[in-house]
């Protein structure tokens, strides 16, 4: 097993490098930013239609009064989507070009709009033909923002723009520059859809669905569903995100299977696709990646160890919620040769089963978008309408996944107390004391406010090193903001931050995000798995952590002042 954990960190770097595809990271950005919009019109569908499981139906006006705020809000998703992922590739393209010559992001956001509308809507009388904006738009979305970037990236690299004398205010200048590539991209979208309806006699957006259904048929069968959440696991255990790489090419997807399950549902008819959101997050990623719901109640409760109880106690709560880095990394189960097959394993026979759930004994799939980090049995139950079997599917999940993961920890569990036994005559020396820390607090009481960022990849794992950090700062009394946020949502308020600190699950994205601290002459630190977890349970050490990387950036620029009054 160990060789086997030696040729899969060989193949890491190139793994990493997917993770980092400009591509794959903007349709995944895109996704982030429209989040709040999924969420806000799921209220709706819940209000609407989860009262007829109990036999109460609203009346016909009433109905489409609630449900209103969802067509208007999700019906629309391919639409935003468009401009959300245009404007995140647009950032990662500004990185290779000179700070004097950027591609403007809301130009490029307004021309993906437009080249989606052309690519997906057909002109009716009075307006436009609304039945591609919302999911079955999505692949038109990403296809136009796509486009639109790159001919801008084109133009403006090569200068080809319209240029204007310096008096004219840089707000004009700005947009008699975007004037020929907006054109360009307009036009030659609009090229495609005349191309397209020539050849298919539909829509781009119905022409490209219609190529990619056996795609997304065989995805939504049991061997693509265990290619999609064993590889989701696979990169996870390795040290890679694994949804960073997986959860692009599946985006449209899951969004074009959730709407079509919702309308079978309303029409009376089984919700029969499982690839959706829903069984990532509540049943292939049950308390994270690799199904991990029940691992630290096996550390807290079932473990002979100390360490291990301990890990448990730590990471039970934030893993309920689909946060579980502590457990992941202060196991640790990642790169763990024992963990290997149960963390691969539970995810995939999670998927089978609730598969076998909706063919073979009627259950409806999820029909309802809840938050990720709902806790997963409650998700699963709710997800899916409160089909009565969900209640059973629940339980049988969890007892499979103690019964798959159970034979491992005991191994685990054994070997770390022999561990604990070896090392009971060792004495650990605590390096630090607090009154190293307090005097250093003292010392800087009268420095200025700083502001420093935890990034990670959905703003869960963050939160545990940021609120640390603001338990730390508020002990101490330090002059110390901290905030979380998620790794791509992160572009427009980094300025406002002095230090920037990436999460173990986002730290590939290091080289990256280092030509915008760069710009911005921000300092930028990356942190690995334990560091990390322990960070996140030590207040005093994420202090001190924070507060010796914003030391050494003052000593810079002490030596710095001190060359230029030497006349170097």
């Amino acid at each position: 097993m160990n060789n086997l954990i030696a040729q899969i960190e060989k193949m890491k770097p190139f793994f990493e490098t997917v993770s980092r595809n400009k591509y794959l990271r903007a349709v995944k950005d895109g996704f982030i930013a429209a989040m709040p919009v999924v969420l806000f019109s799921s209220i709706f569908m819940l209000i609407a239609y989860v009262p007829n499981i109990f036999g109460f139906y609203w009346s016909e006006s009433i109905e489409s009064l609630i449900v209103k705020p969802y067509n208007y809000s999700m019906g629309i998703l391919g639409l935003l989507v468009a401009g959300t992922t245009a404007k995140s590739l647009t950032d990662s393209f500004n990185r290779d070009l000179p700070k004097n010559n950027q591609i403007n992001n809301i130009s490029t956001m307004l021309a993906a709009i437009v080249g989606f509308l052309l690519l997906s809507s057909d002109p009716i009388e009075g307006g436009f033909a609304s039945g591609y904006l919302g999911t079955t738009g999505l692949l038109s979305a990403f296809v136009s923002a796509f486009i639109v970037v790159n001919v801008y990236n084109i133009f403006i690299k090569n200068n080809v723009t319209i240029k204007m004398p310096e008096e004219v205010p840089p707000n004009i200048s700005q947009t008699f520059k975007d004037v020929l590539p907006f054109a360009a991209s307009a036009l030659l979208l609009f090229s495609v859809d005349i191309l397209i309806r020539n050849i298919t006699g539909t829509s781009f957006a119905q022409a490209v669905i219609e190529m990619f259904q056996p795609l997304f048929s065989a995805a939504d069968g049991y061997l693509g569903l265990a290619i999609i959440y064993g590889a989701m696991s696979f990169f996870w255990f390795i040290g890679i995100h694994g949804p960073s790489i997986v959860e692009p090419a599946i985006s449209a997807i899951i969004f074009l299977n959730l709407d079509a399950n919702l309308r079978l549902f309303q029409s009376g008819e089984q919700a029969i696709n499982a690839l959706t959101p829903g069984i990532q997050y509540f049943v292939a990623t049950l308390g994270g990646t690799g199904a991990t719901f029940v691992v630290p109640y096996m550390f807290m409760l079932l473990g002979k160890s100390k360490q291990n109880k301990a890990i448990g106690k730590a990471s039970f709560i934030p893993t309920s919620f689909g946060v579980n880095e502590p457990i992941l990394f202060g196991g640790p189960l990642v790169l763990n040769p024992i963990f290997f097959l149960p963390f691969i394993l539970a995810p995939i026979l999670n998927v089978w089963v609730f598969k076998a759930f909706v063919d073979f004994l009627s259950m409806d799939s999820f029909i309802y978008f809840l938050p990720w980090t709902t806790p997963g049995p409650i998700g699963l139950i709710f997800g899916t309408g409160l089909a009565p079997l969900s209640f059973l599917l629940a339980i049988l999940l969890l007892v499979m996944d103690v019964l798959i993961y159970y034979p491992f920890f005991k191994v685990y569990d054994k070997q770390q107390v022999e561990k604990e036994q070896e090392s009971a005559s060792l004495v650990a020396t605590e390096t630090e004391t607090n009154d190293d820390l307090v005097i250093a607090m003292n010392e800087n009481e009268q420095s200025d406010e700083k502001n420093v960022l935890v990034l990670c990849a959905g703003g869960g794992t963050s939160g545990l090193l940021a609120n640390a950090l603001s338990k730390g700062a508020k002990e101490y009394n330090y002059p110390i903001n901290s905030a979380a946020g998620s790794y791509g949502a992160h572009y427009d308020i980094m300025k406002d931050y002095d230090l920037i600190v990436l999460a173990p699950q986002v730290a590939s994205n290091y080289e990256d995000i280092k030509k915008d601290t760069d710009r911005l002459g921000i300092k930028l630190v990356k942190t690995q798995g334990k560091e990390y977890i322990s960070l996140t349970k030590d207040p005093k050490g994420a202090l001190q952590f924070v507060t010796n990387l914003l030391k050494e950036d003052e000593e810079v620029d002490v030596h710095t002042d001190e060359l230029i009054k030497g006349g170097i």
